[in-house]
């Protein structure tokens, strides 16, 4: 018999961190590569949120705060999402985390019980139907194709819906697809929840602040007004300030739900760490230049790796409407073969091939629900981008 829990067997680790990882090992070992899997702004943190840190510690801002968080911070992000979404919260509807992937765990532990279903939109974030199923519940995956820009409909919803349905779990701009949804796409999926009145929406608003073009970016609660008393609105710092290591993610919503999460952080990590709150409050307060500044930036890094994805033989590939990733086809490459012989019969094996054969370190699709595919994130500089792009043409190029 085994000392470990049988929840393990349902769960597998993240494969964007295990390729990371990979390609980390590979460059220690003296070989040319070039990651392009990681999910993290290459900018720095921005100067006035890190000093906002040192004074925090000099002022002995180091100890322990409430569970979820220390009322300034809660008040900020209340004044954050009505000044940015129109919404209004008040303090006891907010709670903050070690990190958005915390606060999604606790509202699935705090309301998921044995055959509660999940609806997923894939191609998803890799954690989301490992998280559902350490809770107990039953991720359902549907696919929005390419055909459609990766975006769910309606339709699709209204089919995926069950009895047994508590959470429609909804990111935009997404990762891995960078798909954003204007407010008419959301109204058409708020419409059909609005028909079933067991059906919460969890949002993941991470990539808010990361959209391009006209696109202007809408939340679920502030596009239908009605939904607002079951839906979690979750955002972070992470990827709009270029915080990943700070660890701070946030959300609000109704405070029965709001208290129940509570109740799981205070039993798990208990506070965030006390530093990278005062600096996730000068993030939210402070001035908001390093937005500006990184939106052009990796605007015109999309534009690129776009173009030049779509010369590679056998590749086509979507220009998504926010964050820092785009999500090709490879249909094209299937059943050819390397110049070792090695047919390629899926993305994974694709990733694998293109990561030995030529140095790109990429996550395969499957790892988000859709093939075949693959993620590319380009918060990287531009000079590795075109090094990286212009391996993956000869790779493509070279498979017969």
């Amino acid at each position: 018999m085994s000392f470990l829990a049988k929840t393990l067997s349902r769960v597998k680790p993240s494969p964007t961190i295990a390729i990371s990882t990979q390609a980390a090992e590979l460059k220690a070992a003296g070989k040319d590569v070039i990651a392009l899997s990681a999910g993290e702004p290459d900018f720095d943190t921005p100067d006035n949120i890190k000093n906002a840190a040192k004074v925090a510690m000099d002022a002995g801002k180091t100890k322990y705060t409430a569970p979820d968080g220390i009322p300034e911070l809660k008040q900020a992000v209340c004044d954050k999402f009505k000044r940015d979404n129109n919404l209004a919260y008040t303090p006891s509807q907010v709670t903050i985390g070690t990190g958005g992937k915390q606060v999604l765990y606790n509202a699935f532990m705090a309301t998921i019980n044995a055959e509660d279903e999940v609806i997923i939109p894939a191609p998803y974030w890799v954690s989301y139907p490992d998280m559902v199923l350490l809770a107990g519940g039953v991720p359902v995956s549907v696919e929005a194709t390419m055909e459609n820009n990766y975006k769910l409909t309606g339709e699709q919803l209204e089919a995926a819906i069950t009895p047994n349905t508590k959470w429609l779990i909804f990111n935009s701009p997404s990762n891995p697809s960078g798909a954003g949804y204007s407010a008419a796409e959301l109204k058409e999926l708020t419409d059909v929840i609005l028909r079933h009145p067991h059906v919460w929406v969890l949002t993941d608003d991470m990539y808010e602040h990361l959209v391009y073009d006209d696109f202007k970016f809408c939340t679920p609660a502030e596009v239908e007004p009605e939904l607002y008393d079951r839906t979690l609105t979750v955002n972070g710092v992470s990827k709009a300030y270029a915080m990943t290591g700070w660890r701070i993610g946030y959300a609000a919503g109704p405070v029965e739900l709001i208290a129940a999460m509570r109740k799981i952080q205070s039993q798990s990590t208990s506070n965030p760490s006390s530093i990278s709150q005062w600096a996730a409050l000068e993030a939210l307060n402070g001035p908001q230049d390093y937005i500006e500044f990184s939106r052009p930036v990796f605007s015109k890094r999309r534009d690129m790796v776009v173009e030049m994805l779509n010369k590679a033989e056998g590749i086509k590939c979507h220009s998504p409407e926010g964050a820092f990733y785009v999500y090709p086809s490879i249909a094209g490459c299937i059943g050819k073969k390397t110049l070792t012989g090695v047919v390629i019969e899926n993305d994974e094996q694709f990733a694998s091939e293109l990561l030995s054969a030529h140095g790109v370190a990429v996550v395969f699709g499957a790892a988000f629900g859709l093939s075949p595919n693959f993620r590319v994130s380009y918060a990287t500089s531009e000079e590795l981008l075109i090094d990286a792009c212009t391996r993956i043409q000869e790779f493509c190029a070279s498979l017969t």
